[in-house]
């Protein structure tokens, strides 16, 4: 018996049982639960409640650094509130594209004080009040600490809850007891109103339908009842507004109305009446029908509303994709579940070959065959950049009509080969597939083409964005040491991690010095701002504590000093700096801060202390700052960790409860190599802060007994 999938299971049933209480609680009339990836980047949607897939799907992959009230509700670890259809245009005009509806939402984090797992979304109808009410709240945040403490006692069982493959949908309870079934009298009714009646669920299946909504539907009831209206009437697919009003009475849960034709001319209207169960569907023939113009037939495919819904949010994607693995992903998490492919990948022409930069789907084999392709070689992907024409391949047999020797091994059956043109200059090209043959209709040519404008101007951004980036990181390589001086009867180890995600570099720096055979400072800091000028800040402040602690300078003296110096200089940024000077014969280390961060203390027997010595200024601010310094013994075996912000600061959280938190983590690390120690903060850090928004310095230091032994 798999005794770890059945607590999943059951860590599952727990977790609807919790979101369903809350829904009820608070009368939200959609709701979702995001649980954090492994790599703590993407938000993936565990369970939906009160909306079909086709809605949920747009929602199913979320991450981090795009800014939604959900992502904010974790990166802030606070609750979001979105009152009203002007205030989300306002505050987050991405999501308002593809949801222009009125509604109130809330967003919550799913978190402990040290730990951050998900977050839960809640949706009510514009009609509510404007504020969340001190109950809603306290009900939003006692939910939220109970999914916290589920997942994290699941985690700490070595059976962390990690999303699906597809979102659950959390079980509808019925409208009223018993059945919801019309009786005779109930059907009579309807039969003798005017025009016909039907009802849907809350995932937009047909649950009644009486004899005259049958007649103007023209499909018989048990072809009708149980299925979505878009799935049986391919005429309502024509038109994306029918869709959208029934999901702006879905969202909004007000009364929308919309006419369509039904060929080859008869006009219904359409009025969706929604409630919490569902929504119930009056439809009436329109008598005027002389305007009326009969509309072609359209070729199988996704339906018009969902693609562009898709397209609308990609859109808004790619204007804040930074990197090319950002429009990468982007390009895939929208344009896959859109189009129902299976694969993409994305290539750009370097040194007159085709490049891949990106794939999602395709086998080794596949990526292989088309990376580093010449230019000169005759395949639709070389064809699509050179010609700027795509092409279409609805099955394997056409593709090998043309291009035989990519038919054989291709492992999917329908292609599309599409140029990536930016300000009418080739960038590259896209290529997407299909497990199956695929009929590509003049819409969804025309979109995808379309869409090659979009992905082509955002991937040459983002390759810009990498190379100076690259430059960038280089510089600020340059400007850290490259190695730490080898002191006799010290240990050291040093990490530097870039920030997750931003354009620029930032201004951490760490340094080592070696005074004497008996005698060492220790030097961190951070420089405000992230750019060029805190780069070359940093690289002037390290000069110049450098300069004065190998002159004799007291702790205290080098941050006086140093702080008279940039002051000079009148920089327009100010540095916080910790300097530590170690005093390996008597065992002692002096430390001055000027406005760092506390160090922590891990003695030889494993408790933690953070010290705290008295802080002065930041560098810069005022030239006749005085900096104090606090001594504190530092045996053999113990270990000073020094750190910048970007190792506990979370938008939020407590600072001193991420300083315990930290200690604590230190205590229980077993005392093994530095290195170990070092990699296990960074990647405690990476659990409790998910994304930093920071770059992260760390500098450990430990006497080794050697040194006791020899002054013996």
């Amino acid at each position: 018996m798999d005794t770890g999938t059945g607590r999943e299971d059951f860590g599952r049933q727990l977790l609807d049982q919790i979101f369903g209480g809350l829904l009820r609680e608070v009368g939200a009339h959609v709701g979702s639960v995001y649980l954090l990836d492994e790599d703590r980047q993407v938000l993936e949607l565990e369970v939906m409640s009160g909306a079909p897939p086709e809605v949920a799907e747009l929602w199913g992959r979320l991450r981090i650094g795009v800014p939604l009230p959900v992502t904010d509700a974790v990166r802030r670890r606070t609750l979001m509130w979105v009152g009203s259809e002007a205030d989300m245009a306002s505050r987050y005009p991405r999501a308002a594209l593809v949801l222009p509806y009125p509604l109130a939402l809330a967003a919550a984090p799913i978190s402990t004080p040290t730990a951050v797992w998900g977050a839960v979304l809640l949706l009510w109808p514009s009609s509510r009040p404007d504020v969340l009410s001190s109950h809603e709240r306290e009900r939003v945040g006692a939910a939220c600490d109970r999914l916290a403490r589920l997942l994290e006692l699941m985690d700490g069982a070595g059976q962390r809850m990690r999303p699906g493959s597809r979102p659950r949908s959390l079980p509808q309870p019925p409208a009223v007891p018993g059945e919801h079934v019309a009786d005779a009298g109930a059907a009579l009714l309807l039969d003798r109103l005017p025009g016909g009646s039907c009802a849907l669920d809350r995932q937009g299946r047909l649950t009644y339908v009486n004899s005259q909504a049958v007649d103007l539907l023209g499909v018989p009831a048990d072809g009708l009842l149980g299925a979505r209206l878009w799935e049986v009437l391919p005429w309502l697919q024509d038109d994306p507004v029918s869709e959208d009003r029934y999901r702006a009475a879905l969202i909004s849960q007000e009364t929308t109305s919309f006419t369509v034709l039904r060929p080859p001319g008869r006009q219904l209207a359409f009025e969706l009446h929604p409630d919490a169960t569902g929504i119930s569907v009056r439809i009436t023939h329109l008598t005027r029908t002389a305007d009326a113009v009969p509309q072609p037939a359209r070729a199988a495919g996704p339906s018009r509303a969902g693609t562009l819904y898709h397209l609308m949010h990609l859109a808004g994607a790619l204007t804040e994709a930074v990197s090319v693995r950002d429009v990468v992903d982007l390009v895939a998490d929208h344009i896959l579940p859109a189009y129902d492919a299976q694969a993409l990948a994305l290539l750009v022409a370097e040194n007159g070959r085709l490049r891949i930069v990106g794939t999602h789907g395709y086998s080794l084999a596949d990526r292989e065959r088309f990376d580093n392709t010449p230019l000169t070689a005759p395949t639709p992907a070389t064809r699509a950049l050179t010609n700027g024409t795509p092409s279409f391949f609805a099955s394997r047999r056409q593709l090998a009509d043309s291009f035989p020797e990519i038919a054989g091994p291709a492992t999917n059956e329908a292609w599309a080969f599409l140029p990536l043109i930016a300000s009418g200059r080739p960038v590259g090209c896209w290529l997407t597939s299909y497990a199956q043959p695929h009929s590509f209709g003049a819409e969804e040519r025309a979109a995808l083409t379309s869409l090659s404008g979009l992905i082509a101007q955002a991937l040459d951004r983002a390759r810009t964005y990498d190379r100076q980036n690259q430059v960038a990181r280089g510089l600020q390589a340059a400007l850290l040491p490259h190695t730490l001086p080898a002191v006799p009867g010290l240990e050291v180890a040093a990490r530097y991690l870039p920030a997750t995600h931003g354009m620029d570099i930032g201004g951490d720096f760490y340094d080592l010095i070696r005074l004497t055979d008996r005698a060492a400072a220790a030097v961190i800091g951070d420089v405000q701002g992230h750019n060029v000028t805190a780069a070359a800040l940093m690289g002037q402040v390290r000069t110049g504590v450098h300069a004065h602690a190998t002159a004799g300078a007291t702790p205290d003296q080098v941050l006086t000093r140093t702080n008279r110096l940039l002051a000079d200089l009148a920089p327009e940024l100010f540095t916080s700096c910790l300097y530590a000077h170690l005093d390996l014969a008597r065992h002692r280390v002096r430390l001055a801060t000027a406005g760092h961060l506390p160090p922590l203390l891990r003695h030889p027997d494993g408790h933690t202390d953070v010290l705290r010595p008295e802080p002065g200024l930041l560098l810069g601010i005022a030239p006749h700052a005085s900096y104090p310094t606090l001594e504190v013994p530092l045996p053999p075996g113990a270990v000073l960790a020094l750190y910048t912000d970007g190792l506990v600061e979370v938008p939020g959280a407590d600072l001193d409860r991420m300083l315990t938190d930290l200690a604590r983590h230190l205590t229980r690390t077993p005392a093994k190599s530095l290195d170990h120690i070092a990699d296990g903060m960074l990647q405690h850090a990476r659990h409790h802060t998910g994304e930093h928004t920071d770059d992260i310095a760390l500098l450990l230091i430990r006497p080794t007994a050697r040194e006791a032994s020899d002054r013996r």
